[in-house]
């Protein structure tokens, strides 16, 4: 039955995703034409935060006196000045913003220029996108695009599609944004404008990551950061950073995730952006939040919540109460938890934000199921449905999908969940795909590789001007060196000539010669990087093929009993403890192969830790006694309990699942495997898997932990990938021990491997077993 955790489990992830979708880029968002501020950031009060950068100030001083005095000319340089000023006031104080943008309007308004009055409509256009008033939004948006229009400003026209895009994508209008920024890149490629096809590539990337396409979204998101890099553009690249984190966040590969996370928010610190900052909170309390640290995650959406407030970012502040709701619900804080959840879904109501509305419904179902009120779960996961539906997104779906599964299990109509749970399951693994984790490791290879080609590229740069200002002083001294000389040594100054040439041109070729060398390692490391990437993808798939069949296969049969009503229902209810202990081995496998993927990537650490051998052997042995049963054959555990070794627990427990199978797989009725471990020194503890099956031959010998190799088939036509010992051999090494095997044809296999001994004592083991 699925349990409550699950439940917060599911929320939690895709709560992380869909909070940074729309609240990412809003460090860039809007504002439109209606009545003149009431005079509140007039001059010098425009101003008083105290993080005003250094832009603004520069920008108010040029501007001096001409935005006060009635008799300041007007000129297009001023206009220009004043709307710049209003942009660079977007992501600080909104209502500034707004304030310069009238009056640039208004200006432009009086001498008849119109990009001035175009560039004007943009700033008010994003200023009321922001504050969630969409239909004066638009109306600024689309003036500005008639007048781009017709002063045939494509820059200008590019730029208020990416603004009109953004509107729309807030509005959860998603193929109507994805027309807008599709519109902005054929604009930007046209003019060839790098930075404003990296802002179009971003865009789609969003679009993609809201509807549950995560390729599209991670190929838009790294073809936009490789770009940004280029360019220099740093806060955009902060932006990619963050947005990639957060399919990571989506896949479970939470390292990678918070590494990107970790780039982003250096950069922001860096910058003061206090949108990038506040999002940066955001996204470590929901790290924390899915760690169950709910103390902690409240703390940094506090911090979050107190900067987007200073924002009035309406968008923002309903998925941080929605988060709130989420922690204290968690916390067993219910009312709390409800209140909070309330003032989530009352913004989302008031601004349409239905994206966040859906969110929060299935915020409410959980809460519910997490207080077992499995009546009022049902009814908000059903309303939560119906909002994703009209939304479009996959991620938003699965979870609906998921509450109502367990809604309805707990209202005890098990037909509906078990059909609700399979919808579940397919939307699931439509969101998680194998081709997923490989387009995330090649683009994440490629991102490394374009940064470490331009800074190699910078420092080639760098060499060769330094190179040539040597040679012209050296050149300077020898031409005072000769005229000094030239009437008394005229031989050895042609001698000298000729002899520092040749000098010359054998330093350049040795030094062209070590560039060509030092490339050609570069080219090399790369290749192997492809390489390793190509063999993760075969191991995981390997591994997914010999690991979860038989399990599956057998939950498999038993749900088709029952559907076919080939079982009673009491013996259903018999058969359900071995049910669960088999989605507990699963669950168990799953954790493990999530392991190993994490152990391929770059920067993992091991968790290698002292434990009794005994625990794991144990476990395994016990999880396929019924497999080996079934071939009548015996399954031993002969393990002494106080024999302790200091490795990954996780490593380990897969290189014995995989000995225990193919053991089976080569053995036949009345056969024998035994499980042992002893101490093969003072150092080392030598453990074996033996069976009396059928053995092999020399030549099979020799091929194993080389490659992959063509696995026969087992003594009841049981198939292979090949690839399992060579993956064992892997875990092995990484654990500082060594692995082999012993066979004869037809007398069996005995497969030995050894592992480091622990450094606790004996009695401490022992009562801690």
């Amino acid at each position: 039955m699925i349990t409550d955790e699950d439940n917060y489990i599911h929320v939690c992830l895709k709560r992380s995703a869909t909070l940074k979708r729309f609240f990412t880029f809003s460090l860039l968002l809007l504002f439109s034409l209606e009545g003149l501020a009431s005079g509140y950031f007039h001059g010098g009060g425009a101003y008083n935060y105290g993080l005003a950068s250094y832009r603004v100030d520069s920008l108010k001083t040029l501007l001096g006196s001409s935005l006060t005095s009635k008799d300041a000319p007007i000129d297009t340089l001023t206009i220009n000045r004043v709307n710049k000023l209003a942009s660079e006031f977007i992501d600080i104080n909104p209502d500034s913003a707004l304030y310069y943008g009238k009056i640039a309007i208004a200006k432009s308004i009086v001498i008849k220029y119109n990009k001035g009055i175009a560039d004007g409509l943009v700033q008010l256009g994003k200023v009321y996108n922001l504050k969630g008033q969409y239909d004066k939004a638009e109306k600024n948006f689309n003036g500005a695009k008639l007048l781009f229009i017709k002063i045939k400003d494509d820059a200008g026209l590019a730029d208020c599609f990416i603004q009109t895009g953004r509107m729309y994508n807030r509005m959860s209008k998603f193929n109507l944004a994805l027309v807008y920024f599709n519109q902005s890149l054929e604009i930007n490629r046209r003019i060839k404008n790098d930075a404003g096809i990296a802002d179009s590539y971003h865009n789609i990337g969003m679009v993609a990551d809201n509807v549950g396409k995560s390729t599209s979204a991670l190929d838009n998101y790294f073809k936009s950061l490789s770009m940004d890099i280029k360019l220099h553009d740093n806060l955009a690249s902060a932006s990619n950073y963050n947005n990639i984190g957060v399919v990571m966040q989506e896949m479970e590969i939470y390292p990678k995730s918070m590494d990107y996370f970790q780039k982003a928010i250096k950069i922001w610190e860096k910058s003061k952006n206090i949108q990038g900052v506040s999002t940066a909170y955001e996204n470590i309390g929901e790290i924390k939040l899915i760690e169950k640290k709910y103390d902690e995650a409240i703390v940094y959406l506090k911090k979050s919540l107190k900067l987007t407030k200073e924002q009035d970012d309406k968008d923002g502040l309903s998925s941080l109460y929605a988060d709130f709701g989420l922690c204290y619900g968690n916390k067993k804080q219910f009312d709390s938890a409800l209140y909070y959840l309330g003032q989530s879904i009352k913004i989302a109501d008031d601004y349409k934000l239905d994206y966040n509305k859906a969110n929060t419904l299935n915020d409410y179902a959980t809460v519910y199921n997490l207080q077992h009120d499995y009546k009022n779960a049902y009814n908000y996961a059903i309303r939560a449905k119906q909002t994703a539906d009209k939304v479009g997104s996959l991620g938003l779906r699965s979870i609906a999908a998921f509450q109502l599964s367990s809604a309805l299990a707990g209202l005890q109509r098990y037909a509906d969940a078990y059909e609700m749970r399979k919808q579940y399951d397919d939307l699931k693994d439509s969101l998680k795909s194998d081709e997923n984790v490989q387009k995330l490791t090649s683009l994440d290879l490629a991102s490394s590789y374009e940064e470490k080609q331009r800074r190699l590229a910078e420092e080639h740069q760098r060499k060769d001007e330094q190179y040539q200002e040597k040679i012209q002083r050296q050149g300077l001294l020898s031409i005072i060196f000769f005229i000094v000389i030239l009437g008394m040594i005229a031989v050895l100054i042609v001698y000298y000539k000729a002899k520092r040439k040749q000098q010359r041109i054998n330093i350049i070729l040795e030094e062209k010669n070590h560039e060509v060398l030092h490339q050609k390692a570069n080219l090399n490391a790369q290749a192997d990087k492809l390489n390793e990437s190509n063999n993760l993808k075969d191991r995981l798939i390997s591994v997914l093929a010999h690991d979860l069949r038989a399990p599956l296969s057998t939950l498999r049969g038993l749900f088709g009993l029952l559907e076919d009503e080939s079982i009673t229902h009491e013996q259903f209810l018999s058969m359900i403890p071995q049910a669960l202990k088999k989605l507990e081995y699963t669950s168990d496998f799953l954790d493990t192969l999530l392991f190993w993927i994490n152990s391929q990537m770059e920067n993992f650490t091991s968790s290698t830790k002292s434990f009794t051998i005994k625990e794991i052997a144990a476990f395994e042995v016990q999880n396929y006694q019924e497999q080996a049963a079934e071939k009548g054959i015996r399954l031993l555990d002969n393990v002494p309990e106080t024999i302790a070794v200091t490795a990954d627990p996780n490593s380990i427990r897969i290189v014995i699942r995989n000995l225990i199978t193919n053991a089976i797989k080569f053995s036949k009725k009345g056969d024998v495997i035994d499980v042992t471990a002893t101490f093969q020194d003072e150092s080392f503890i030598l453990l074996s898997v033996k069976d009396t099956g059928l053995g092999m031959s020399e030549k099979q010998l020799n091929k194993l932990f080389k490659s992959k190799v063509d696995s026969g088939t087992g003594t009841n036509n049981e198939s292979g990938t090949g690839m399992g010992l060579l993956f064992c051999k892997d875990l092995i090494e990484k654990c500082n021990g060594k692995i082999w095997v012993e066979s004869t044809q037809g007398s069996g296999t005995e497969f030995f491997f050894t592992l480091p001994t622990s450094t606790v004592k004996e009695e401490e083991v022992a009562m801690a077993s």
